[in-house]
């Protein structure tokens, strides 16, 4: 991958009020940025999860790009995601009929089987960024924030500078909010 291409850096957050019930309300939010170019997205699902919220704010990201090809690193604090994608968990259920190890149908396939169809389209970096880090309170430790973001992220870590770390957080904070104004979105049209 040629490091000098200009990415798209992708930051993404999902959000469940009431996850884990059967009625609850979920959010996703985005930002998609190129360069001095941004744009933040969102929206919102009834009865979902957690989980299916931070696979929905990277894939309605992906759809939006317009050309294929391009340099694209995502950040996101769900290990979920990030994980999967990184490891390639998808590959291996591929192979098992999309069973996991324990033999159970893999849990939210079809959105899988939708991501990674996208994935040959650009190239991809996946970075796991620490969610809800208050960056300007004075008892979190950013210094230990930073060096565990790099050690979460080995290779291709190095571009990072404690300031690009701090930036990043606060981009994931405001994806964040965005998957909070997707629920409050959906709230207030439940209200009607």
């Amino acid at each position: 991958m040629d490091k000098s291409t200009k990415p798209v850096n992708i930051y993404t957050d999902g959000a469940c009020s009431g996850n884990q019930s059967e009625v609850n309300l979920g959010g996703w939010g985005a930002i998609l940025e190129y360069g001095q170019h941004s744009k933040e997205i969102y929206g919102f699902a009834s009865n979902t999860t957690n989980n299916r919220m931070e696979m929905m704010a990277l894939i309605e990201s992906l759809e939006i790009l317009k050309k294929e090809g391009q340099r694209i690193r995502v950040f996101s604090d769900s290990a979920y995601l990030m994980n999967c994608l990184r490891e390639k968990w998808y590959l291996r259920w591929q192979r098992s009929g999309w069973l996991t190890s324990a033999k159970k149908p893999v849990e939210n396939q079809a959105l899988w089987e939708k991501l990674i169809a996208m994935l040959p389209l650009h190239d991809f970096e996946f970075y796991r960024v620490k969610g809800h880090i208050n960056t300007q309170s004075k008892s979190v430790n950013l210094d230990a924030a930073y060096k565990k973001f790099l050690s979460n992220n080995q290779g291709g870590t190095s571009d990072f500078s404690y300031t690009d770390f701090i930036y990043i957080t606060e981009m994931n904070n405001r994806a964040d909010t965005l998957a909070n104004v997707g629920i409050e979105t959906l709230r207030a049209r439940q209200a009607l």
